[in-house]
């Protein structure tokens, strides 16, 4: 449904402008399906020259070959971004232009070749993210689907940490590992919101629906509901069962 709804609206933009229709074409209409639209935007966005583009292009069709489930997963994480921002009215705008997607998808793609042991490969896709979307994922980390990185500048997630579906992520977050080795990294549970400049670090649990200020910096677990606020972070606006504990 998602590609239908891909493909019409690609058709649409370029009656509607054929100037611009021309890149939308080349994007999205040329390709057979949401998978090759979307390696193609990857390789377009990490590759810096044409042999890069079509290296990383190669591996980002083989991933979603070998596991359509992160075609699926890509066609959820566009769809929370229409539902999470009101100013996206459609799913063409952010697949061609936010960042943040095409980071997350790339991811997706790196944390697959890390699992089949083409480690090398992985890296390579975290180190050109980071380089040219600002944007820095470890291969090994984990993240669910309907995922929303806002705005997409200088968020670092480290290898090991765990974040659940229906997560958003605005500018400038970290979440990694605390400062002291070795320790586990942290889990973002199910519906999380993390506001921009906000640090998540160590062995800590942040539950379902919890809020995470701007700014602010987490180094224990916060509970379910709860809303985080402060360096060091201190808790609000808890369910009552979370309040009393």
């Amino acid at each position: 449904m998602a590609d239908d709804t891909r493909r019409g609206e690609a058709r649409r933009a370029t009656a509607a402008d054929p100037v611009f229709g021309k890149s939308l074409a080349d994007a999205v209409l040329v390709h057979d399906d949401f998978g090759a639209a979307l390696a193609d935007l990857i390789g377009r966005r990490l590759g810096g020259s044409a042999a890069e583009r079509a290296r990383f292009t190669a591996f980002a069709r083989d991933a979603f070959r070998g596991s359509p489930e992160l075609i699926e997963a890509a066609g959820r994480d566009l769809q929370a971004i229409t539902r999470s921002d009101p100013a996206i009215a459609n799913l063409l705008a952010p697949l061609l232009h936010f960042k943040g997607y095409v980071a997350l998808q790339a991811w997706r793609v790196s944390h697959w070749l890390w699992r089949h042991d083409h480690r090398d490969a992985a890296l390579l896709f975290q180190n050109e993210a980071s380089n040219v979307l600002q944007v820095s994922i470890h291969p090994a980390a984990q993240i669910g689907a309907s995922v929303y990185l806002d705005h997409a500048t200088g968020i670092v997630i480290g290898a090991n940490v765990v974040i659940g579906d229906e997560v958003t992520i605005l500018q400038n977050v970290s979440i990694g590992r605390g400062g002291e080795l070795p320790t586990r990294s942290p889990r973002i549970g199910r519906g999380v919101y993390i506001g921009a400049g906000a640090s998540i670090l160590g062995d800590i649990s942040i539950g379902d629906l919890a809020k995470i200020g701007a700014g602010t910096v987490v180094t224990s677990d916060v509970p379910g509901g709860c809303t985080a606020v402060g360096n060091p972070a201190r808790l609000t606006n808890c369910p009552e069962p979370a309040s009393a504990a």
